[in-house]
Formats: C-alpha cells, structure tokens, sequence
C-alpha cells in the first residue's frame, strides 16, 4: 500500500473524533506521532487534509471527500486480512461473541453446532448487549465479534459488514392493555400511553425520553418484554423474541409505519485480528440463507 495503514487510521480517526489527541488516546500513541503521520499523508497526497487555523482541527473540503475514500480502503483492508486469517490464522484460545437481541437466524444453531464440530476445545463465550453498548465491547477486546442492529456509522476502529438476514421489529403491548383492540393506529394515539423503550448505558443522551410520554427504559429487549408483559406500556420488540417468550401474553400493534425490518451488521476490531475460529464464525454469519455451514461462499 503506497499509504501507511497507521497513516490512514490516523486521519479516519481524527476526522471522527474531531482532534488528534484524541485520536492519539485511542490509537495509544503520543500526539505528536499521530500529527506527524496526518501531515506526512498531506504531503504525499499534494492536499491539506485538516484547517488548522482554529483551535480545533476541522476537515477541509478535500479531507471530507478523502474521508470516503480512506474508509474504503480501510473497509478492503479488513476483508484482505480476514482472507488471510481464514487461509492461515492461529486458532485462538477463547473466542467471545456479543449479540444483539435483534439478531434470529434460522441457521443459528446449526450454525453453533458446527462451530463445536470445528473447534472443540475452543472456549466459547456469548455475551448480550445492544448498540453502543454492544460496539464498546468490541473496541475493548471483552468479545472478538459482535452482531447488532445496523448503526449508519461505527468508529474507525471497527470493521462491520451487513449479515443477509434481517430481523423484524414491531409493536406490542399486553393483551389487556387499551391499545390491544385499537386498530389503525397513529402515532399521536401512541404518544397517549407510555412507551417501554431500548436505552443502552452508553447512550442516554441520544434518547431523551418525554416527559409527556412518561417514557420507561431498560438496556435489553428481554427486560422491555417483561415490562410489557405486566402492562406497563407499548414496546418495540424483536418479533423473534415475543414468538418464543410470550405469544400468549402480548398482542402486535395495528400501527401506521410497523412492522419494521432491521439490517443487522456483524462488527469487529481494526486493532485486534481475528483468529481461525472467528474468522470461521463470521463468515458463516455472512453466508446467504440456505447455505449450509461449512460451504464455500
């Protein structure tokens, strides 16, 4: 590559996290290497990437139409080294997945099965989170790969790639709940009873809650299903989940704009190549449906 690859994840992720020393924390490297190796690529591409005449570093035009670019290649980059760890990875010790509640699979377990039939002796660990919260777990190495409902941005250090299943979302409440015997409803009749809605621990901010609402929250779908279930409110469940946990006890919505069908990424660490058995994993959740594990794609 005629770029450095650290010379590009530098400048993606200054131009994410809006400075160079914070790209420089997160990188773990000093400040003055991450600005070296940004003015280093400015050179190299004849153009000025970041206007430093302020105090904060802002992308020039030209850094905005690179950006795009310097992501594509690092998005390349990742299925070159994921080729790579299929053909000749080392097999890893202990391999941690975390799962979005949004995720169901007809091919899960077996899926699953196979996976113990390649790697036995594996240490295998599932774990459960949702959005941010989901993605954090991946950038820190607490799971190798992760599977969550599609983000429109992930941070420079996370590679993603869209699974070809989706998931379906929809609207339940309880069976004796008032909305249960309305039909055709709007989102006005919705904003009169109480919402039960996903909020991760991370992310408070991005879903303020209204106080008119008298919006409750949870970090997982399986607490918004429980709440539901007492009456609580209306939610936003996985229809997976309500199939298998409460068909009886909750009733769908007849509400304008839902169901809704959900892409789902499977997302892994730039920092942290994975092994042969994760690589194995992923590309198996990348398959197309109807195709048996084990099977070249």
């Amino acid at each position: 590559m005629r770029h450095s690859p650290e010379a590009l994840s530098a400048f993606a992720e200054a131009a994410t996290l809006g400075s160079f020393s914070a790209a420089a924390r997160k990188l773990g490297k000093s400040q003055s290497t991450v600005s070296t190796a940004i003015a280093n690529l400015e050179v190299d591409l004849g153009v000025t990437l970041f206007d430093r005449s302020t105090r904060k570093p802002g992308l020039t035009p030209e850094g905005r139409v690179l950006l795009g670019r310097v992501k594509d290649i690092l998005a390349a980059s990742d299925r070159l080294d994921l080729a790579a760890s299929q053909l000749g990875g080392e097999l890893e010790v202990k391999l941690g997945v975390v799962w979005s509640d949004t995720y169901q699979s007809d091919r899960f377990e077996e899926m699953l099965q196979a996976f113990d039939q390649q790697f036995p002796d594996l240490e295998f660990e599932c774990l459960i989170a949702e959005h941010g919260d989901l993605v954090s777990l991946v950038q820190t190495g607490r799971a190798q790969i992760g599977v969550v409902a599609a983000q429109a941005v992930y941070p420079p250090d996370i590679g993603s790639a869209t699974i070809a299943e989706q998931s379906e979302i929809t609207l339940f409440v309880a069976t004796s709940h008032p909305l249960a015997n309305m039909t055709d409803i709007t989102p006005d009749v919705l904003n009169g009873f109480r919402e039960l809605r996903l909020e991760t621990y991370l992310e408070p901010e991005q879903q303020a809650v209204s106080a008119a609402r008298r919006a409750w929250s949870a970090p997982s779908y399986l607490m918004l299903l429980e709440m539901a279930v007492l009456g609580m409110g209306w939610a936003a469940i996985p229809r997976w989940m309500v199939t298998r946990f409460a068909a009886d006890k909750l009733k769908e919505l007849d509400a304008r704009g839902w169901p809704r069908r959900v892409p789902v990424d499977a997302v892994w660490s730039r920092r942290r190549p994975l092994g042969r058995a994760g690589t194995w994993l992923l590309h198996e959740m990348l398959a197309l449906p109807g195709q048996a594990p084990g099977t070249p794609k």
